[in-house]
């Protein structure tokens, strides 16, 4: 596994990834039992079949399926992945909140970390990965703007800064250095976004802890992480009507058509229709 294991480090896969893939190549070679070289179109069948059968999500079979493929195409150069198809994902529409429901969460967010936290992910519609990485030196108020470093995709882009952040925000710019992360995991008040030698970035967990607690005692009865304030972003934007191809760039996205998700959430156009019971 040590040859596949530096493949994937010298094309740039994630840590993430790169564990992911060892993972599912390392399961079906148990599940086989047989040499690499030997294995045939119908073990690879049986295992995805295995994973089915387990009630693994399309989402876990097809990681699955491109781990198996990058080892025995792109490795082993066997090529008998022609004939074998992906997994069917199911497609789900993105939960979105309210105004009004981002309002109570703000307003009953009263520790002025998490306030700032719950904003920045709302009012940027960065992803919670890229959020715990932003640093001072990506934050220009000058511009209101924010770089988004080495995002998914490890590209950067740049997004829009809210003018009610400006305050806490160069708040913490007097208190910290250049290289030093916005959300640290100090406690206490607005001090405690401080970053010491000693301080490390709060984890994506953490983040998932604050916004779920925050929904809660908002009284939200969806299911709310820190991606449902990225796809209410978009969504707002949409009904606001900016234009599909800036919001494609604010979020990142590579394809228009993974942006186009929000045009079936957003109440824009389905506000002007009047429901026959009415």
């Amino acid at each position: 596994m040590s040859g596949l294991r530096q493949e994937m480090k010298l094309r740039g896969f994630s840590i993430r990834t790169v564990e992911s893939y060892l993972h599912y190549v390392e399961e079906f070679l148990r599940f086989a039992n047989v040499d690499p070289k030997c294995v045939k179109q119908k073990d690879i069948r049986d295992y995805l079949e295995y994973l089915a059968d387990k009630k693994y999500s399309a989402s876990t079979l097809n990681t699955a399926y491109s781990a198996l493929f990058f080892y025995f195409d792109n490795i082993l150069h066997r090529k008998f992945f022609i004939n074998l198809p992906r997994m069917k994902k199911s497609k789900y529409l993105p939960v979105v909140l309210s105004k009004e429901e981002i309002n109570r969460m703000i307003e009953v967010t009263t520790n002025p970390k998490h306030n700032c936290i719950i904003s920045l992910l709302y009012g940027t519609g960065v992803r919670v990965g890229e959020l715990v990485r932003i640093k001072m030196c990506d934050i220009d108020l000058d511009r209101k703007m924010l770089r988004v470093f080495q995002g998914k995709g490890k590209k950067d882009r740049m997004v829009i800064l809210p003018n009610k952040l400006t305050p806490i925000l160069e708040r913490q710019s007097e208190l910290k250095k250049a290289d030093d992360y916005l959300f640290t995991n100090g406690r206490g008040g607005v001090n405690a976004l401080l970053s010491t030698s000693r301080s490390s970035r709060l984890t994506e967990a953490s983040i998932q802890k604050i916004v779920g607690h925050s929904a809660e005692v908002a009284g939200i009865k969806k299911n709310v992480s820190p991606h449902t304030l990225r796809h209410s972003f978009a969504t707002h934007l949409l009904e606001n009507g900016t234009d599909i191809r800036y919001i494609q760039e604010l979020l990142g996205h590579t394809k228009l058509e993974t942006t186009q998700i929000y045009t079936k959430v957003a109440t824009s156009s389905l506000q002007k229709i009047k429901s026959p019971l009415d």
